[in-house]
């Protein structure tokens, strides 16, 4: 089975600026004991997104309804360092982005997001801040990111980005992922049922390709 080719992706933006966002803030590790990675979604962000004292959602972007609905993610330089946790671009993927524009992206972090074909593209600082400042005022702002001409476009502006050949290879791969390493990956999790006892196979055979990336 094979996905179509990604070529650009389009929708608005939520700002998650900062430098050095690691894998333990998008993803912290007590919500890494699901079962599917559709369960992840919860967790992004959440030590960000909720005041560990009163429980209460704090002011962070995510958290603001202007930005329901936004499918990229805008941030700074060294985006994903930190542990390499494939939960971490999972999280991000399945709460419904498509991508992210930073300024630079970790190694293991960049490469999971390429393999679930979720283009990481790199950016100026200056553009971002541009792009961010817009989006901040007004949400709604249409973008788009082309990877064939390596641009993004919002309004009537548009600015350089840049991905390397070989991700951008792969983002236009129909799938980076073969289905039999999915279903192979999937037998192996049954031994699960050795060590939960509320774990059930015939419900994993129903909703095995929730542990595929690209599911």
């Amino acid at each position: 089975m094979s996905l179509p080719a990604i070529s650009q992706v389009v929708g608005t933006a939520v700002p998650v600026l900062g430098h050095d966002i690691d894998t333990d803030r998008i993803i912290p590790a007590r919500f890494m004991k699901c079962v599917t990675f559709d369960d992840l979604a919860e967790g992004m962000f959440y030590d960000v997104k909720v005041n560990p004292e009163t429980g209460e959602k704090t002011d962070h972007p995510l958290n603001d309804s202007r930005f329901d609905g936004a499918n990229i993610i805008l941030s700074g330089s060294n985006f994903g360092c930190g542990s390499s946790r494939e939960h971490a671009p999972q999280s991000i993927y399945r709460s419904g982005y498509r991508a992210v524009i930073a300024e630079s992206f970790a190694e293991i972090f960049f490469g999971n997001s390429t393999t679930l074909g979720m283009p990481c593209v790199c950016a100026s600082a200056a553009d971002i801040a541009a792009l961010a400042e817009l989006v901040s005022k007004a949400p709604e702002t249409r973008i788009t990111i082309d990877i064939d001409a390596q641009k993004v476009h919002y309004a009537d502006i548009s600015f350089p980005i840049t991905l390397p050949d070989s991700a951008r290879s792969a983002s236009q791969l129909p799938n980076t992922i073969p289905w039999p390493s999915c279903w192979k990956t999937m037998r192996r999790l049954k031994t699960l049922r050795l060590t939960s006892p509320t774990f059930r196979t015939e419900d994993f055979e129903k909703e095995g390709r929730n542990y595929c990336p690209t599911a």
